[in-house]
This record gives structure tokens, C-alpha cells and sequence, in this order.
């Protein structure tokens, strides 16, 4: 009998070859799409998930109350890390960590600047990242010891087993001992890095980590197995009070914790409480994923309907030699099944072969997982599913046809069931306009991230980490500098302009309200800054060496508000004790991302030791002669240091790389969407031809135009489109509200938006009706009257 069922089923499949091609594309688009999201989706649940007893790691986050505000984060004491294991029993390990930036490591005659961390010595211990050589309990125990990767042991000595105890000079500050040589980081690790380093070094090099109210490295720490991480969170929420001098009720940092496997998704905060991060776009595309496949099901619907007339006759003849109703089902769903599995193997040749486009597109690395059978049997089930919810409605629908009717060519169909159909349209094509509006909004929002002005001028614009004694030889290297080619302006600065993070309530002003602890970000610079970042000074004017500026301020349009100076031209300003005045105040400009708002900024003078980075502006085409020039001199006064530069452009746009993906993934999933859409439309389009053969044909012999019964066939299905337009607008504006909320500066969704959307969705519901109609209102009508 299956035997029989698939016969049958090729035999409609060959002879409705177009049919049949355009009904499996459809469902094999669905599957494509899908199948790629759930594989991005499983991806991003692996990261950090690989760690031994990961259940038992947590990371420490902070809330810091200031004034009427509150702040939450990683960032923690220096000291936490270390105390925290001997204050509270049911910490097993604990230790700080800090990193994302690069250091000049040397080996003989061998120079490399690689990313790096400072970390704990329980950090190899509490994290079980493969060691090559080493144990995780002697790898960071003293001051001098650093564990490397295997590449970069290959890099220096030529391979893991040749690192082992030999000399590393850090930063040309200390001599290190190379104690334990790990497996490089996997993909799946959050964390990337290159180098450990034991902590001790970094509370050497920046004191003022050993301060209980500074805040800023990262704590993790693993509970014992009997713990209770709840009683643990309660006990750990005020444990920095009993160090803290300066904690009172209004200022106070509270911490908590959070599993670390969820701190790659879990990652945002609001009003000092995690809330959402990456898991947010994980949790949209799995609904893309789903509502795709549900339109490729509900296209498979239609067009398998639209080609039930074509089969009445088979139908009724099955019927009339004995066939069931249960039989007749159990073929359209074997059919359906048919079709799913000939979907899913086409589905699975265009994932292999888009699979290094999208991991590309993702920055991923995903596998094509051919070989786990854990994902075979995920793909039988998704095939069954897919058949049985494409194939259920086609099934009944056409199994329920009386054989009297059908032989006598007089089928008449369930009054209900146009309205089904049709409300299936409505559905598809809901989603797909909701995806346009979605797609559109955060086009133009990511565009609004790239081309606003930020306050200053990224283009032609270098950071040159100032290594070694290039900081203190400043002023050398800026007046050779200003003599190259291409060279238009120089300055420097303690951090780049796009992650100015360096805060304190640590200022004073005259007024001031004896219980304010207003919160500032306070940045160093040198003499050329405004003009090299191109920024707008709105009043007074920028450090200058004609001026005794040492004990000067310039602060930005925020701080002046909040500190309340009318004319602040003058007026004196204490930051960190040292008393000054404020000589300027620059307009505001963008110095983090656009998810949070432009904080105060106080700008001071750096003469000596102090500049992590020189700013360089380029004349416009003149970048590369700039940079040819900058390497030799360089070279010549910080040899044992490498040349490193970075473009600020680049940069910005690294801050929004996953914001471009969602972008261009939100583009192609929508055109998907409406593609497969109108495949439905097509397949509704073709039904109600057929449906109304006889009608066309009464209508033109009684002089009916072509044109009018083009416009009597599409008004009905534009009707659909303009109905599925009014239930997908209020959709989108509440989602795109809930997605834009995220940003603190972000563009409006204005009725444009919409509109092109109704637009862009009539057309294309036109432009595929419009064949359809049009042969139906040419055919003839002595064919369409004639009786079979």
C-alpha cells in the first residue's frame, strides 16, 4: 500500500512538475532559513558552557548607588577577589581579572603585541582551559609568572615544549616566567586572550586598585559543591561596607551574582539589575525561525489547495471503489511527508553550501553538523512536523470531497474554507510586513549610528598606543611628527575617545550640595586636543602652552549642566583634590555608545607619564604616507616596541558589529519572508481562478473588459494585504518601540516607515497576482463554459 501511495504521489509530482517545484522551494526556503537560525541560535548557547562544573561558577556584579542614580556592571574592587575566599566559607576559589587590552611581549630578538588579562591565581583553576604544560595550581603564583597560548609559544620560541621556563620582558618593565603554556581558546570561549598574567603585577602598576571604593576589574568565583548560591548572594550583597570607609546609605556599592554560562547573553543592566543583552536577538531570531517555517507550511497549504480541483476526479473514483476517508488522508499526509523530505534534502544542500557565507556574515565558525546523529533525528522529527502541519488542511480538505459531486463536476467546498485560506494570507503576510517595518527600522537606526554626528570627526583620525618611554619622550615624538608628510595635527589622550570609562564623584565646585556625589568621567589629555579630534570648543578655550593650564579644566556641555555655572569661564573646579579652574567647555561629544547617554566629562592637562594613546589627524588622502612616515619614527626613538595603530573609524564601527548583522540579517530574512508570501498568494490566486472559470467566462461573453475582471480578481487579495498591513502595523510599532528602547539616542519611527512598508507590500502583492489574473481574464470563454 505505501508502495502504491508513492507511486501515486511521484506520478503528480512529474505531472505537475511547475507545481510541484514551486511548492517544495517554498517549503525548502522555510527549512533553509530556519534550519541556519537554530544552528546560529545553538552557537550562542555553547559559548562559555564548556568549563568542568560550570554550574558552580559565578561572576560578581556590582550596583553602585550615587545620588538618586544606579549603576550595575562587572566592575568590582581589586581587592574582592582575594578577600572574598577568606570571608565567606562557601567560596571554594575566587579572583579578579582584567584585560581586553594589548601589551608588547619579548623574547630574545622576537617582538609581539598581543591581547593579555591579569588574573588571579585561582583563575586556571576555577576556568579548566586545556593546559599543554603547567598545572593550574603553580601557573600563576608569583608576581613574575605568566601562562601563554600555544601560539603564541610558537610565535616567540618555536613551540609549547621551548616556552617552558623561559624569560618573557613584558611591557620592557619586568622580566616573567613562562610557568604554564595553555590550548588556544576556542571559539566557544567569551574570553579571548593570549596571556595570563598573576595579579599581583597589576595591583603593582595601578595603586589605586587596592582602594575599596575604586571599582573596575572583574570577580569570579566557584562555590563549594554543598553551597547555596542564594544564601552565598545574600551574604556577599553589602561586602564591601565593611571595608569601605566612604559607604553610607546614599553611596554604597551592593554586589550579587550571576552563573558566568549566562553572562555572554545576560549581559546589559537596568537600573542596576541584569536585564537582556545578546539573548534578546537570540530570542527574536528563534521567533523569525519559527514564524519563516510556519509561512513556508501555510504556502504549501495553499498551493497544494489551489491544485485540489485538479484531483477531484482521482478523488472520486477512490471513493466510489471503496477508498475511506482514513485511507484518503493517510496518502495527502504520506504526499505531504513526501514533499517535506525532498524540502529538508534540498534545504540541506543550500545550508552546506551557504553556511561560509553566513558564518562570514555571523563571525562565526559553525560546522556543517552532518556527522552528529543528535542532529538526524532532529531533522526526522522536523520533517514529520513539517509534512504533518503542511500537509493536515490539504489532507481533510481534499479527502472530503463527495464522489457524486466530483464525478458530476460540481465540487463545492466547505463554506468556511475560503475564509480559512484566506486568513492564512492575512498571516503570512502580517509577519511579512512586520519583518519590512522591522527590517527598515533598524536599517535606519544602524545608519543613524554610522553617519550622526558624534562631536568630533572620526575620519583620518590614528590612535598610536604610546609604549615603553614614548610617553615621556611625548613631546619629541609630536614635534618630529608634525614634520612628516600627511601629518595634520597630533595630541594624545589616557584612553581612546570611544571608551572613556574612567569615573569619579570625587568633584568639587562652588554650590555644591554638601550631599551630592554627582558621578563624572574624567579623561587626561595634551595640548592639541580639540583641534587634532576636530571637536566644537563653545566657549573659552583649549589647553595651551602659553598658559600655565596644569591645574585647568575644559569640561563638556553635560557637566556644565549639571554642575550648574551659568558662565563657567573661570570658576573654580576641585576633581581629585587638585584644585583648578575651568578654562573651556566643548560640545558634547559621543565618547561611549548610543545605548547610554552622554555623561558629564571633565577634561584635564597631561604634561608627563600619562597619554596611553597620541591622537593623529591625516590630511584626507595622505593617510598611508602618514602612517609610512609615523612606522620609521617609531621605530627610531621606541625600538623595542612594535608599531601598532589603530584607524578610529574602524574602531567605531567594531562597537556596532553585531547591530550591521542583525541589520543584514533582518534584510534577508525579510525578503525571504515576502518571497515565500507570495508564493501563498500565488497558490490563493490560482485556487480562486479555477474557482471562478465559469464566472469569467459568463462575464466576458457578456462583455466584460479584460481590465475589469483584472481588477475584479486583485481587489479581493489587495483587500488581504491591506487587511494583514492594519494588524502588522500596531505589531511593529510596539516591537520596534521595545527594540529601539535599548538606545539612548536612536531615530524616530515615523509614519514613512510604515507607509513604504503598505507600499512595498501592495506592490509586491500586485506584481504577483497580476499574472495569475491576467491569463485567467484572457482565457477563453468557450473553453471555460464547456462541460467536462
Amino acid at each position: 500500500m505505501i508502495g502504491i501511495y508513492l507511486k501515486i504521489a511521484w506520478r503528480n509530482i512529474h505531472r505537475n512538475m511547475s507545481f510541484s517545484s514551486i511548492n517544495i522551494l517554498g517549503l525548502a526556503l522555510g527549512l533553509t532559513c530556519s534550519m541556519l537560525i537554530f544552528l546560529w541560535v545553538q552557537e550562542e548557547y555553547k559559548v562559555d558552557a564548556f568549563h568542568k562544573d560550570g554550574e558552580r561558577i559565578y561572576v560578581v556584579t556590582s550596583r553602585a548607588y550615587v545620588e538618586n542614580e544606579v549603576h550595575g556592571g562587572y566592575g568590582t574592587p581589586g581587592l574582592l577577589g582575594e578577600e572574598i575566599k577568606k570571608v565567606i566559607p562557601e567560596v571554594e576559589m575566587s579572583c579578579s581579572f582584567v584585560g581586553g587590552r594589548w601589551f608588547t611581549l619579548a623574547a630574545g630578538e622576537k617582538v609581539t603585541k598581543q591581547p593579555g588579562n591579569f588574573a588571579g591565581s585561582d583563575f586556571l583553576k576555577i576556568f579548566t582551559y586545556p593546559l599543554l604544560y603547567g598545572t593550574a595550581e603553580n601557573a600563576l603564583t608569583s608576581p613574575v609568572s605568566i601562562s601563554i597560548s600555544r601560539k603564541l609559544a610558537v610565535n616567540l620560541f618555536g613551540g609549547p615544549e621551548q616556552a617552558c621556563n623561559q624569560t618573557v620582558r613584558f611591557e620592557n618593565y619586568r622580566d616573567l616566567k613562562v610557568t604554564a603554556v595553555f590550548e588556544d581558546l576556542p571559539d566557544h570561549s567569551s574570553e579571548q586572550f593570549e596571556f595570563l598574567i598573576n595579579w599581583d603585577l597589576n595591583l603593582e602598576r595601578d595603586h589605586w586598585l587596592k582602594e575599596w571604593h575604586s571599582s573596575g576589574p572583574t570577580t569570579f568565583i566557584k562555590l563549594k559543591t554543598s553551597a547555596n548560591a542564594p544564601q552565598v548572594q545574600s551574604k556577599i550583597q553589602h561586602f564591601v561596607a565593611k571595608y569601605d570607609k566612604d559607604y553610607t546609605d546614599q553611596e554604597r556599592l551592593e554586589l550579587d551574582l550571576q552563573p558566568y554560562a549566562e553572562k555572554y547573553l545576560h549581559s546589559n543592566f537596568k537600573n542596576g539589575y541584569l536585564s537582556g543583552g545578546r539573548i534578546e536577538y537570540v530570542r527574536l531570531f528563534s521567533l523569525i525561525a519559527i514564524f519563516i517555517l510556519l509561512i513556508a507550511c501555510i504556502n504549501f497549504m495553499n498551493l497544494s489547495t489551489a491544485r485540489s480541483l485538479k484531483r477531484a476526479k482521482e478523488i472520486g473514483v477512490r471513493k466510489v471503489i471503496g477508498a475511506g476517508q482514513s485511507s484518503l488522508v493517510k496518502q495527502f499526509l504520506g504526499e505531504a511527508l513526501l514533499f517535506s523530505g525532498m524540502a529538508i534534502g534540498i534545504a540541506l544542500v543550500l545550508v552546506y553550501l551557504i553556511l561560509p557565507g553566513f558564518n562570514h556574515l555571523t563571525n562565526k565558525h559553525i560546522l556543517p553538523p552532518f556527522y552528529q546523529m543528535s542532529f538526524w533525528m532532529v531533522l526526522v522529527v522536523l520533517t514529520i512536523i513539517t509534512g504533518l502541519i503542511a500537509g493536515s488542511y490539504p489532507a481533510f480538505l481534499l479527502s472530503s470531497f463527495k464522489p457524486i459531486a466530483v464525478l458530476k463536476s460540481n465540487v463545492k467546498l466547505y463554506p468556511g474554507s475560503g475564509n480559512f485560506r484566506k486568513s492564512l494570507v492575512v498571516f503570512q503576510f502580517t509577519l511579512s510586513i512586520v519583518f519590512i517595518i522591522g527590517m527598515m527600522t533598524i536599517s535606519r537606526q544602524v545608519d543613524f549610528i554610522q553617519t550622526k554626528n558624534l562631536g568630533y570627526h572620526k575620519n583620518n583620525l590614528i590612535y598610536l598606543p604610546l609604549s615603553g618611554d614614548l610617553s615621556k619622550s611625548f613631546r619629541v615624538f609630536k614635534n618630529e611628527a608634525l614634520k612628516l608628510p600627511g601629518i595634520k595635527s597630533m595630541g594624545k589622550m589616557s584612553q581612546r575617545p570611544i571608551e572613556l570609562e574612567n569615573g569619579t564623584v570625587n568633584v568639587s565646585w562652588e554650590g555644591k550640595p554638601q550631599d551630592s556625589k554627582s558621578s563624572f568621567t574624567q579623561v587626561a589629555i595634551g595640548f592639541d586636543f580639540i583641534k587634532t579630534m576636530e571637536a566644537e570648543l563653545l566657549k573659552g578655550r583649549d589647553f595651551s602652552e602659553d598658559f600655565s593650564d596644569s591645574t585647568s579644566f575644559l569640561i563638556n556641555e553635560t557637566a556644565m549642566q549639571k554642575i550648574g555655572y551659568q558662565d563657567p569661564i573661570g570658576k573654580p573646579l576641585t576633581l581629585a583634590g587638585k584644585k583648578g579652574s575651568i578654562v573651556g567647555v566643548v560640545r558634547d561629544f559621543h565618547f561611549n555608545s548610543f545605548y547610554v547617554p552622554i555623561e558629564p566629562l571633565i577634561l584635564h592637562l597631561s604634561r608627563i607619564n600619562k597619554g596611553d594613546y597620541a591622537l593623529i589627524r591625516t590630511e584626507p588622502g595622505k593617510t598611508q604616507v602618514a602612517l609610512e612616515g609615523l612606522k620609521a619614527l617609531h621605530k627610531k626613538l621606541n625600538p623595542e616596541f612594535p608599531f601598532a595603530h589603530q584607524f578610529a573609524d574602524e574602531e567605531y564601527s567594531m562597537m556596532y558589529k553585531n547591530e550591521q548583522v542583525i541589520k543584514q540579517l533582518s534584510t534577508y530574512f525579510a525578503f525571504l519572508a515576502i518571497f515565500i508570501s507570495c508564493l501563498g498568494l500565488l497558490g490563493l490566486v490560482i485556487f480562486t481562478a479555477e474557482q471562478r472559470t465559469r464566472e469569467i467566462g459568463i462575464r466576458k461573453v457578456m462583455g466584460a473588459s479584460i481590465g475589469s475582471l483584472f481588477s475584479l480578481l486583485s481587489f479581493d487579495f489587495l483587500k488581504l494585504v491591506g487587511l494583514a498591513f492594519l494588524i502588522a502595523v500596531p505589531i511593529a510599532w510596539w516591537s520596534m518601540n521595545q527594540w529601539m528602547a535599548n538606545y539612548a539616542y536612536r531615530v524616530g519611527l515615523g509614519w514613512q516607515i510604515f507607509a513604504l512598508a503598505g507600499i512595498a507590500g501592495m506592490g509586491i502583492a500586485l506584481v504577483t497576482v497580476s499574472y495569475q489574473a491576467i491569463r485567467a481574464a484572457r482565457a477563453n470563454p468557450v473553453k471555460s463554459l464547456r462541460m467536462e
